[in-house]
């Protein structure tokens, strides 16, 4: 049985962490969701759905109606995300839906975790730092870097 997983982050710097794990993924058929229109890969341009871009405002409810319409269309077995804003609508949708989520926090935070990953641990079925001084935060985390 064939698996379809939808890769979900924000532009820059997260979609770019979400293309580093293109080995996990690249067996099974994907696409993209991204919170901003920004010029595409060509691996990414016949399959990338583009939501609003919501900053802590009244377009977080945006996404959320974005979010379920796109899983209910789409039909994912799992949403990969990688953050940051629409990771979180995304979330409550796939978990409304019965549709896995996994987690993995940026790089970036080394010592305290982002407001995304502090949001996101309940919400995910697995969850993912790259640094080990996060696992005192998140008990049930699983460690593993993006850089090698």
């Amino acid at each position: 049985m064939s698996r379809k997983i939808c890769l979900l982050s924000s532009s820059g710097g997260h979609l770019t962490e979400l293309r580093l794990l293109r080995e996990a993924y690249a067996g099974y058929e994907h696409f993209f969701v991204v919170n901003d229109r920004i010029p595409l890969p060509a691996d990414m341009a016949a399959r990338t759905h583009f939501i609003a871009h919501a900053e802590r405002d009244w377009r977080v409810a945006l996404n959320l109606w974005e979010a379920w319409r796109i899983l209910r269309g789409e039909k994912p077995d799992l949403v990969l995300t990688t953050g940051a804003g629409p990771a979180v609508p995304f979330a409550v949708c796939a978990r409304v839906l019965q549709i896995p989520v996994i987690y993995v926090e940026t790089g970036a935070q080394v010592r305290t975790p982002s407001l995304t990953a502090r949001l996101m641990y309940p919400l995910a079925d697995r969850f993912f730092v790259q640094w080990p001084t996060l696992l005192t935060r998140f008990p049930r985390a699983r460690l593993g870097s993006l850089l090698r």
